[in-house]
C-alpha cells in the first residue's frame, strides 16, 4: 500500500517570511496556526516533508549547519512532526541542480524513501515554483500567500485553509 504526504515549503508557509533569507533560528518564527495544522495532517495519515531552496548556503551567506539549527527549531515548534528535511543549497548563479524547485529532486528522493503515491500528495508552497516542482512529481498543488497568486488554483491566505482543503479532500472512510 502507498503512503500519502503533504510537501510543505519552508519560507513563508511554515513561517513567517521575513524578506530575506532565515538562516539565524531567532529569526524564524513559526506562523500563526502552524503547529495545529501540522496535528491535523498528521492525523489524518498524511507523512509532512519540508522541501526548501537554501540559495543562500550556495551564495555563501550561511552555511548548512545554520539551515540544520532552523530545522530543529522549526521542529522543537512543531513538537516533532515533520518526518523529513529535504534542502537545495544551490543557486543558478553558481551551480546546476535538479533539487532546486521548479525541479523536483527532492519531491522524488522523498517519494521514494515513503513509499508515496504522488497522486495522494500535495504540495504547500508560497511560489509558483513550488507548484511547478509538484506538478514535475505528479503531486497537487495549493498556492498559499496573501498576494494575488498568480492566478493559480487553489490559492489560499495561509497553511491552516491549505489544511482544510486538503482534508476536505479525503475521502470518508467508514
Amino acid at each position: 500500500m502507498k503512503n500519502k504526504a503533504v510537501f510543505l515549503d519552508r519560507d513563508g508557509v511554515l513561517n513567517n517570511e521575513i524578506g530575506d533569507y532565515v538562516w539565524e533560528p531567532e529569526k524564524l518564527v513559526v506562523s500563526d496556526g502552524v503547529p495545529e495544522s501540522l496535528v491535523r495532517l498528521k492525523q489524518a495519515g498524511y507523512y509532512l516533508i519540508v522541501v526548501t531552496n537554501q540559495a543562500g548556503i550556495a551564495k555563501k551567506l550561511y552555511t548548512a549547519t545554520d539551515v540544520k539549527a532552523c530545522h530543529d527549531k522549526l521542529q522543537q515548534t512543531c513538537n516533532g512532526l515533520i518526518d523529513a528535511f529535504y534542502y537545495a543549497p544551490g543557486h543558478p548563479s553558481v551551480s546546476e541542480s535538479l533539487s532546486r524547485k521548479p525541479d523536483s529532486l527532492m519531491l522524488e528522493k522523498a517519494i521514494a524513501r515513503f513509499h508515496l503515491d504522488p497522486a495522494q500528495c500535495w504540495m504547500v508552497g508560497d511560489r509558483l515554483r513550488d507548484m511547478q516542482a509538484g506538478a514535475k512529481a505528479g503531486v497537487q498543488g495549493i498556492l498559499v500567500g496573501e498576494d494575488e497568486g498568480y492566478g493559480y488554483q487553489p490559492h489560499v491566505a495561509h497553511l491552516t485553509a491549505a489544511t482544510e482543503l486538503i482534508l476536505a479532500s479525503q475521502p470518508v472512510s467508514y
